[in-house]
């Protein structure tokens, strides 16, 4: 009996090992637990349920529950409908002994589902503003996901659950700005963390990879972290307003072609600002093109209509308070490239910034000093300092380099419209492009300057104020003040020069106010300027024992020999009323003078001219000028040979009138008695030329002058009274 009893125990047990492990191995198909399932689904939320299929039922019994899997089940939300691959779930053996069914977890695996929908089924179950974030930020694309959730015993879900997937094709659209398209990445979100990797994506048109991006709930606000490369890329006009304007708004750039390896972080808050914002970068700028808006032709005389910034290394620190930024590369800003080397750093509302720039084959000038370097040298330009928007600008130092040439620049001072507030010193050691030596520096003393040195040439100077427009005005200082001079040795040009150079000058609102110069030629001779501003306007004199160094600079003018030259104009408003006086020289060449004699059969006295030179004794200017119209109220000049009386006006870069009369030196002879008679070299001994003389007309631009000349019989009032005038005076 007790045999029979021990068998059948051991058949029993057989036999329940026997269907535990089949339950365990194989499972069995039961659709018994479908509504227990869809009541626990519909416990999360009464809007969703679920239809399921049979259940395939497989045991554990170590850990005394069964696992529950069904394939193909559709997850209801309202009118919404996710094919879903499989639901996966565990039973406590415990729960179905005393027939209270619970889940202890669910796993749901995912078919391909439009991402939109899949955020709206996440958001049921978990309701986090994260999630509504990204509903509201993504427009279209696919994923497949497997999400974990965990109940305790009330059937709550536990804040284990994750979700684990990735995505295809997603289009996001950020605050309407910026435009993320084509992304792909692998994702993980559990509570309080969104975790992406392996992400490929293009930002409004710019292809990007990053390998994380963290998102992480803290408080109310979420803080996302990560790093973000790109691959050589070519940004178009709307990408550049949009990555690079906001910093520098005043730039027109053209191209831009870079990649970059950067890490950034920002907080979001309840409202969707971006706070914190820090972004860190390594950047190899390809190619940045920038149009030329800025005026720098007279420093880089061959420049281009756009500058290149080429092959630059770009470090980029970023973040709400500070911006750190260091980089070096080429610039093509003429024909060949140079070298840039540059640091930035932002604090608060200042920054601090020092730079360099390598010039080697392309030229540089600064034309106010008749400085050129050397094609075949090297220039070094270094300058530091500090700007504060809309406050002032520091330059602690500026220095120009060029093997023993040497331009320092101490302490420069802006204000907030970029104007000269103060100098503490400038040092200049050069030869210029003439050769000569400009030795001297620029100095502050209280609220006035001084301008001291052994040597300087303002040949190139003196040709800047002769051209000078009236209408244009040095508008950089901000502050008026006083500035003397001393200066050994000045260079009007390559032939004359003068000695012991001494005066002042009184600057008020950018305008010379006062002044006073002298300086010596040799043999006692001497030059003087004044100005005076008064009640009735600006006086300024000018006088010269030697003219030469000014007549000899306009170029229609050739063979002028000595001569002095006395200058007096006021200046009332925008008009200048002026005379200018020059005594005892000779010319050698003046083409329209030629012109005139040649037509006027004058041919005596134009052989002079080309030949000694015709000597004058007096020539008088009378003349206003306004804007750009000069009127030449009286031009009179009496010598020996001719005297020519005649008046006009002159509109700059348009139109040249002029209107006369020449008259040889015989009828004058005639006339008045009191100048020397020169015989037939004067007057010629051709039929025609014994006339009184010729009235004459000058008109045309200034390339194309037109000439006529008609003779005349009688002299005008006019013309005799001017003569007996000048004649009577010496």
């Amino acid at each position: 009996m007790k045999k029979i009893i021990l068998k059948f125990v051991l058949v029993i047990i057989l036999l329940l090992i026997l269907i535990i492990s089949y339950l365990s191995i194989y499972g069995v198909e039961t659709d018994k637990f479908n509504d227990q399932i869809s009541n626990n689904i519909n416990g999360i939320n009464k809007n969703l349920d679920i239809e399921i299929n049979k259940l395939r039922i497989t045991l554990e019994p170590f850990k005394l529950r069964i696992k529950a899997k069904t394939l193909g089940p559709k997850l209801k939300y309202k009118d919404k409908i996710l094919g879903i691959e499989s639901v996966k779930t565990q039973i406590s053996l415990n729960s179905l002994i005393k027939e209270k069914f619970s889940l202890s977890n669910l796993e749901i695996s995912t078919k391909s589902l439009e991402i939109k929908d899949l955020i709206s089924f996440v958001r049921i179950i978990k309701k986090n503003p994260e999630l509504y974030i990204l509903e509201q930020f993504v427009k279209k694309g696919y994923i497949i996901a497997d999400i974990k959730l965990d109940f305790d015993e009330k059937g709550e879900i536990k804040k284990n659950y994750s979700i684990v997937g990735f995505i295809k094709n997603v289009k996001i659209d950020l605050f309407k700005i910026y435009k993320l398209d084509k992304l792909d990445l692998n994702f993980e979100i559990k509570d309080q963390i969104l975790d992406f990797n392996d992400i490929k994506l293009t930002l409004n048109g710019l292809p990007l990879l990053s390998e994380k991006i963290i998102v992480k709930k803290k408080n109310k606000d979420f803080i996302v972290e990560g790093n973000l490369d790109n691959v050589d890329s070519i940004a178009d006009k709307k990408n550049i307003g949009l990555f690079i304007k906001p910093y520098v708004s005043d730039l027109n750039i053209k191209k831009l072609n870079f990649n970059s390896k950067s890490k950034f972080s920002f907080n979001i808050s309840k409202k969707y600002k971006i706070n914190n914002f820090k972004l860190s970068s390594e950047i190899k700028l390809n190619e940045l093109k920038i149009e030329n808006n800025y005026e720098l032709e007279k420093f880089l005389p061959e420049i281009k209509t756009d500058i290149n910034l080429l092959n630059h290394q770009i470090n980029f620190d970023f973040n709400k308070k500070n911006l750190v930024i260091n980089g070096k590369g080429s610039i093509l800003s003429q024909k060949n490239k140079d070298k840039i080397k540059y640091d930035i750093k932002k604090e608060r509302e200042k920054f601090v910034f020092s730079s360099s720039l390598e010039i080697n084959d392309n030229d540089f000038l600064i034309d106010i000093l008749n400085y050129k370097k050397k094609a075949e040298s090297q220039l070094k330009i270094n300058f530091d300092g500090s700007y504060i928007k809309n406050e002032r600008a520091i330059f602690n130092s500026i220095i120009l380099k060029e093997n023993k040439n040497i331009i320092k620049l101490h302490s420069l001072l802006l204000d907030k419209n970029f104007k000269i507030d103060s100098i503490k010193r400038i040092d200049f050691n050069y030869l210029d492009s003439e050769n000569r030596k400009n030795e001297f520096f620029i100095s502050k003393r209280k609220k006035d300057y001084i301008i001291t040195g052994s040597s300087l040439n303002v040949n190139s100077l003196i040709d800047d104020l002769i051209k000078n427009d009236n209408e244009k005005k040095l508008n950089i200082f901000k502050k008026d003040f006083n500035i003397e001079l001393k200066i050994d040795e000045v260079f009007l040009d390559k032939e004359y020069e003068v000695k012991n150079l001494r005066g002042n000058f009184f600057i008020e609102k950018n305008n010379v106010i006062n002044a006073f110069l002298n300086a010596s030629f040799s043999e006692g001779k001497i030059i003087k300027l004044t100005i005076d501003t008064n009640q009735e306007g600006k006086i300024t004199t000018l006088f010269l024992d030697k003219a030469d160094p000014i007549v000899k600079r306009y170029k229609f003018i050739k063979g002028y020999e000595n001569g002095s030259l006395d200058f007096y104009s006021l200046k009332k408003g925008d008009k200048t009323m002026s005379t200018l006086k020059i005594y005892d020289f000779k010319l050698k060449e003046l083409p329209v003078l030629t012109k005139l004699l040649t037509l006027a059969s004058l041919q005596g006295i134009a052989d002079i001219l080309s030949g000694e030179g015709i000597r004058f004794n007096e020539f008088e200017m009378i003349f206003e000028n306004q804007k750009k119209l000069m009127t030449i109220k009286e031009i009179y000049a009496i010598g020996p040979a001719i005297s020519v009386l005649m008046d006009g006006y002159v509109e700059k870069d348009k139109v040249i009138s002029l209107r006369g009369t020449l008259v040889p030196a015989t009828t004058l002879n005639k006339v008045i008695g009191s100048i020397p008679f020169l015989g037939k070299i004067l007057v010629g001994s051709k039929s025609g030329e014994g006339v009184f003389g010729v009235s004459f007309k000058i008109k045309g631009p200034p390339k194309k002058l037109e000439t006529s000349v008609n003779p005349i019989k009688t002299l005008t009032p006019r013309f005799i009274t001017r003569t007996l005038e000048k004649v009577k005076k010496n």
